[in-house]
């Protein structure tokens, strides 16, 4: 049976996609059940604040809700940063993470040494938190070597205003 996966996180880390409530069986009369998912909730407290008004519907669902965490944000540059901005992520969106993923990166600049050296930082949080470290997201085309334990490797679907297509600034920066 699937399950119903929440992805709490730090701005674009949790926003890979945007979700369209309704076709998740959140909005109106809709119930949320098995092979639902939604991403893309959180960055703070504010962001959470709408899965906070499905409260109720979601828990039900007993869903596995999954805190991304990145070392190299600005608002999350220690462990205890990290857990600060999740329990008000929490709290907002009155739903618990029950583990965490280390999507730890620095976009087109992420190599190895990147994904590796923010392993200490994901494990301190998962220590700080309770929460077990789940994977640790690596980009396609990075290669740590066998040395990133629960490896997931992503694709990265995300941009920067500036990187998307049609973008004039980007195009006269060619």
């Amino acid at each position: 049976m699937e399950e119903l996966l929440l992805q709490l996180g730090e701005g674009e880390d949790a926003a890979a996609e945007e979700v369209d409530l309704a076709a998740v069986g959140l909005a109106g009369e809709a119930q949320v059940g098995p092979g639902a998912g939604i991403r893309g909730f959180g960055g703070d407290d504010a962001g959470a604040t709408a899965l906070g008004v499905y409260s109720r519907r979601v828990a039900d669902a007993d869903p596995d809700v999954i805190y991304v965490i990145n070392r190299y944000r600005s608002q999350t540059t220690t462990p205890e940063e990290a857990v600060s901005i999740l329990s008000e992520i929490e709290n907002a969106a009155r739903i618990r993470a029950t583990c965490i993923a280390n999507n730890s990166h620095l976009k087109e600049f992420t190599t190895a040494s990147t994904v590796e050296d923010s392993l200490p930082f994901a494990e301190r949080v998962s220590e700080l938190t309770g929460l077990p470290l789940r994977f640790t997201t690596v980009p396609s085309g990075v290669d740590p070597l066998n040395k990133v334990p629960n490896m997931y490797p992503v694709s990265v679907y995300v941009r920067a205003p500036w990187e998307k297509a049609g973008n004039r600034i980007a195009e006269g920066n060619r």
